[in-house]
C-alpha cells in the first residue's frame, strides 16, 4: 500500500472512530509497526491527528463536529451580522440553497415573506422557513444526529434535481491554502454538490474559522465568495488575491 493510501485509510478510520490503535493499522495496511509509527508522526506534524500511547486520536475540537445547539451558542452576534449580509444578497425570485449550518439558519428571519424558493438539507431550517412564510423544499437522506443535516447518497440524488441562483454554505475552516473544510466527509460531499448546482456559491463564516482547517476540504477558496464579520488586513489581502471577500460593515 502506498503512503498516500495509508494516510487516507488512517484519516478515514479517525473520522469514523475518533481514535485508532497502531495494531489495527498494521492489520489493515499490512505495513510494519515502524512504518505506521512514521505515518502517524508525519500526519501529526500536519495537524491531522494527535499521537497517543499505542495509537492516535483527533487533535482538537476543530477536527470534531459540535452539536447544532453548541454551535449556535458560539459567536452568535457575529453569525447574525454575517447572516444579515448574506440575506441582503438574495433577490426577489431567486432559487437558493441553504445548508444545515448555524449561520445559514440565522439568515432565515431576514428572508421573511420574500418571493423566493429555498432548498435545504437542514431539518431545523425547513421548520423555520415555513414559519417565516418562505416557499421551501427539504431534500431526502440520512439525518445526522449532531447537526440535523440530511446527508448520504439519497441526499445527493435529491440535490441533483435542483439548480440554484445562489447557495449559502457554512464551514468549520477558512484557510487560504487548505480551502473550506468540515469534519464530516458526508457533509462535505453534499456541500460540494450544492456548489456545483449553483450559479454562485457563498461561504458564510465568522472570524473564528479563519486560518483553521478541519478534516476534509469541500471547496477551494477560489470556488466561492466569502462573507465574514471581520478579518485582519493581512489575511484579507491574502484571500482577496484568490476570491471576492465581503466583510460586514462596522
Amino acid at each position: 500500500m502506498l503512503t498516500n493510501e495509508r494516510f487516507e485509510l488512517i484519516l478515514n478510520k479517525l473520522a469514523t472512530h475518533k481514535t485508532v490503535k497502531i495494531t489495527e493499522l498494521i492489520e489493515a495496511t499490512d505495513a510494519s509497526e515502524s512504518t505506521i509509527r512514521r505515518d502517524l508522526t508525519e500526519l501529526e506534524t500536519l495537524n491531522k491527528l494527535q499521537r497517543i500511547h499505542g495509537g492516535a486520536t483527533l487533535p482538537d475540537r476543530d477536527m470534531q463536529e459540535l452539536s447544532i445547539s453548541a454551535k449556535s451558542e458560539k459567536y452568535f452576534s457575529e453569525k447574525v451580522k454575517v447572516a444579515s449580509l448574506a440575506a441582503s444578497i438574495v433577490k426577489e425570485g431567486d432559487f437558493i440553497y441553504l445548508d444545515a449550518g448555524t449561520t445559514t439558519f440565522q439568515m432565515i428571519p431576514f428572508l421573511k415573506d420574500r418571493n423566493i424558493t429555498v432548498v435545504t438539507n437542514g431539518l431545523t431550517h425547513v421548520e423555520s422557513l415555513t414559519e417565516q412564510g418562505i416557499s421551501s423544499y427539504l431534500i431526502g437522506g440520512y439525518v445526522k444526529a449532531t447537526t440535523g443535516a440530511l446527508v448520504g447518497q439519497q441526499a445527493r440524488n435529491s440535490l441533483k434535481q435542483y439548480h440554484f441562483n445562489k447557495c449559502f454554505l457554512g464551514t468549520n475552516g477558512v484557510d487560504p491554502v487548505h480551502g473550506y473544510t468540515t469534519p464530516d466527509p458526508d457533509e462535505a460531499t453534499v456541500k460540494s454538490l450544492a456548489a456545483e448546482q449553483s450559479r454562485t456559491t457563498y461561504i458564510v463564516a465568522d472570524h473564528s474559522k479563519v486560518k483553521k482547517s478541519s478534516f476534509i476540504k469541500f471547496l477551494s477558496i477560489e470556488e466561492a465568495v466569502l462573507l465574514i464579520d471581520e478579518l485582519p488586513d493581512d489575511i484579507l489581502h491574502e484571500l482577496e488575491e484568490k476570491t471576492l471577500v465581503k466583510v460586514v460593515q462596522k
